[in-house]
């Protein structure tokens, strides 16, 4: 998929489906005369930019709609071109009959992400700010809005930048003593210069370090809901979510297939799993396919909720599941329900020797379900999610910051041993190529394809 700046782009810019209004977003150096050849109103060439024009949209002498445009003269736009949308009735037949006829007045159809593309092509933002625009789009919770918005205001382009800057001041000067080789001269102090590279890796590290939690914000956690017929889990799904979505019954056996369902805990989203009851035997077949897809929803799950009747705990039996999560290095929950009917004091004194915390609920009555959301999300953000700065979710960036890493313990190691400074000057140039490839200084026409197709038409 290929771009191109030099023609005017039109593109619907609101959801499918009916809704109050509808857009229309056209970009290039004809957009405003091509709305303007359409628009029965005020003549828009002559207007200011950043203004709204109401008016009729009509073809011939059929009159389309009645609509409001907005303009936006570049290089003071979204993509620093002239920049035109047409707000209309929200029918699906009336955006497309707009559509076409800015379409037939000379505008193409724009490809995902075109209109992006065209801001980071005339400048407007980096490749990171671009790249923000899709997820802040894609945000399904404030902890993903949050990290998006950081990194559209430019955050991380920021980090970069600064970390960039005081890098090609000291390549400048080790390039700068190449010149003046026959006379033993210092340019760029290898203390100071020390000192930056540490402070570059420990930066880097932190990034690196930041994606755990960046992946978690961007693509939720999913938890499984696993334990012996009966236990409760569809109660525990139900008083997790506040609502009855899961069938509850006395008998066992009720659940048996999985139910996903997405419950969002102090702006992370968790994608809770319950589970057909797993026991040792059983001569059903529908249930020996519930159990085996508990287990593989328990081997793809994030977290994995072990709940258990208080009242009927066999220790071996604990202890066995305790050791298989660990061996399989799962990250585990313990709750043991239905306290509202057992003697807790018995329970917890038979259970002292387990080493691994459990949390004693009873599902049926919600209580202590808020301990259960906290232990969640403690397992994977902790109090992480609160952090300022930069929280990295996209796994090209985390590609390249490794790059840049090795290059800064080149450069080091060069340092170290006294390297001369040509072959030091190439691991900056290395560690600088990697930071322009994050944020679009250095990149290819096939690379840029690919990230901006994966953009919603329209934006």
């Amino acid at each position: 998929m290929s771009f191109s700046l030099s023609d005017t782009i039109a593109a619907i810019a609101t959801p499918p489906g009916e809704g109050a209004i509808g857009i229309i977003r056209l970009s290039g150096p004809e957009a405003i005369s091509i709305v303007d050849g359409l628009f029965a109103g005020k003549n828009l060439q002559a207007q200011p930019t950043h203004t709204l024009h109401f008016g009729k949209i009509k073809d011939g002498a059929r009159v389309v709609d009645e609509v409001v445009v907005s303009l936006y003269k570049g290089p003071k736009s979204y993509t620093g071109e002239d920049v035109v949308e047409i707000s209309c009735h929200g029918s699906n037949y009336v955006i497309n009959e707009v559509l076409a006829l800015c379409m037939a007045s000379g505008a193409r159809m724009a490809k995902p992400g075109e209109f992006t593309m065209r801001a980071f092509m005339k400048g407007k933002m980096d490749l990171t700010q671009a790249e923000a625009v899709a997820d802040l789009i894609a945000s399904q919770s404030g902890a993903a809005h949050k990290a998006a918005i950081h990194n559209l205001r430019g955050g991380f382009s920021n980090d970069l930048k600064h970390m960039r800057d005081q890098l090609i001041t000291f390549s400048a000067l080790i390039e700068l003593e190449l010149d003046f080789s026959q006379e033993d001269v210092e340019f760029a102090d290898r203390t100071q210069f020390y000192a930056l590279i540490a402070r570059i890796t420990t930066a880097t590290q932190e990034l690196l370090q930041s994606f755990r939690l960046g992946n978690v914000i961007r693509n939720g956690v999913s938890v499984a809901i696993i334990g012996s017929p009966n236990a409760g889990k569809s109660t525990l799904l139900n008083a997790l979510l506040n609502e009855e979505r899961a069938i509850v019954s006395e008998i066992a056996g009720t659940t048996r297939d999985t139910i996903e369902e997405t419950l969002n805990i102090n702006g992370i989203l968790f994608r809770i799993i319950d589970t057909a009851g797993i026991r040792a035997h059983s001569l059903d077949t529908i249930e020996l396919k519930g159990m085996e897809r508990s287990r593989e929803a328990m081997d793809k799950a994030d977290i994995v909720v072990y709940l258990f009747d208080v009242r009927e705990t066999e220790h071996t039996v604990f202890t066995n599941q305790i050791r298989e999560f660990e061996e399989k290095g799962l990250k585990y929950l313990l709750a043991g329900n239905k306290t509202d009917i057992a003697n807790i004091d018995e329970v917890k004194e038979g259970l002292k020797d387990t080493t691994a915390p459990i949390i004693y609920l009873s599902a049926k009555n919600k209580e202590n379900i808020n301990q259960v959301k906290d232990a969640l999300y403690n397992l994977v953000a902790g109090g992480l999610i609160k952090q300022e700065g930069t929280i990295i979710t996209n796994a090209r960036h985390y590609g390249a910051l490794q790059e840049m890493l090795k290059s800064l313990q080149d450069i080091k190691t060069g340092l170290d041993t006294n390297l001369p400074g040509d072959l030091i000057s190439l691991d900056i140039r290395n560690c600088l190529y990697y930071m322009g490839e994050i944020t679009g200084e250095i990149t290819t026409e096939d690379k840029l394809d690919y990230i901006f197709s994966k953009f919603c038409i329209g934006k």
